[in-house]
């Protein structure tokens, strides 16, 4: 009977030991990973429960406070409901978060979100007030400041929006741009100036910064045709192309125009007069081939590209409705079909 018991000092003994550890050690491991997986999967779909089927307000505050959603998660979650645009759900979210949070950086963050929501939900007075409340106590906060500044834009102050640069600039932050658009569109939307003195104050800023060329002379087109094309600015016609294609034919500078190779081709294309019998753009090269062929049927439409964010929209703009970028847009030409010439051959 000795025979069949081994001696714990055998080293056989040892190695029975160590494979049965190992053996516990890894069954262990598959039913604790099992175990997490399972959590997982149950803390998942009652997360996902939330976007399914959209929580009261009472609902949000529970979970939250019982800590069934993290922060991270409910961070991701109003984002998505802003995206859908369910605004009143992504501030609820923001809201109850201010409630839980104790960190100042936290809570600095979370206003911030909840003031661009508000922005983007249109309620500018309520994103004012959260913006001016981080800057109470967080004054050196750029992002919070160009927001203010927007908003005070769009609220037609433009003074506020002005002394609103004044910290920007003592952060060392570059708002040229900023201070000439917000003194055109002051400028422009003034009852005090006549028009041909607010186009002498636009020309006169255009001439010193040489900045904003398509809003100043989109207005200089509209107002003061003459001092439009006697002022104009070749070395910007590409980005002009669509106000130079709609200028009015009758108050078109044929003297100017015959001088620039560029203006020449556009108005070619266009079929005022002969200047070019071809051109390096395409939709040009088209049109004037059209032309000398007497055939029509074809016309010109433009898109607007913002060079900051690559945004397409079917109107020019001065600040980019999406990253609110200034003096970015760049016309982009359309070869199209014309339909006033449609309409008439139906009749």
């Amino acid at each position: 009977m000795n025979g069949l018991f081994i001696e714990f000092r055998d080293p056989l003994f040892g190695i029975i030991i160590f494979f049965s550890l190992i053996f516990v050690i890894a069954i262990f491991s598959y039913w604790w990973g099992r175990f997490k997986r399972k959590e997982e999967s149950t803390y998942l779909e009652r997360f996902l429960d939330v976007f399914t089927t959209v929580p009261t307000e009472q609902e949000l505050k529970k979970l939250m406070h019982s800590h069934a959603i993290s922060e991270e998660s409910a961070l991701i979650m109003a984002q998505t409901y802003q995206q859908n645009g369910d605004y009143e759900k992504c501030i609820e979210i923001y809201l109850i978060l201010l409630e839980l949070q104790k960190n100042p950086v936290d809570k600095k963050e979370t206003l911030y979100l909840l003031g661009k929501t508000y922005f983007k939900a249109g309620f500018l007075e309520r994103a004012q007030e959260i913006f001016l409340q981080i800057l109470q106590r967080f004054p050196r906060t750029p992002k919070a400041l160009h927001y203010l500044l927007i908003i005070y834009e769009k609220m037609h102050q433009f003074d506020k929006a002005l002394e609103v640069l004044e910290p920007l600039d003592e952060l060392g932050i570059d708002h040229t741009k900023d201070r000439v658009y917000l003194q055109c569109i002051a400028i422009i939307r003034s009852p005090s100036y006549g028009v041909n003195e607010k186009a002498e104050r636009l020309l006169a800023l255009y001439q010193e910064h040489h900045l904003l060329s398509y809003l100043i002379f989109e207005y200089l087109f509209r107002f003061t045709p003459e001092l439009a094309w006697k002022n104009l600015d070749f070395g910007e016609a590409h980005r002009m192309v669509d106000l130079l294609w709609n200028a009015r034919e009758a108050e078109a500078n044929l003297d100017i125009i015959s001088s620039n190779s560029y203006l020449r081709e556009l108005y070619s294309a266009k079929g005022l007069e002969l200047m070019a019998y071809e051109s390096s753009t395409f939709e040009f090269d088209v049109l004037i081939k059209l032309n000398i062929a007497d055939q029509s049927g074809a016309t010109l439409q433009f898109d607007y590209l913002c060079g900051e964010c690559k945004q397409i929209y079917p109107f020019s703009f001065q600040r980019c409705p999406n990253c609110h970028s200034i003096d970015s847009v760049v016309t982009e030409i359309l070869l199209t079909k014309d339909h006033l010439e449609e309409n008439h051959s139906l009749q």
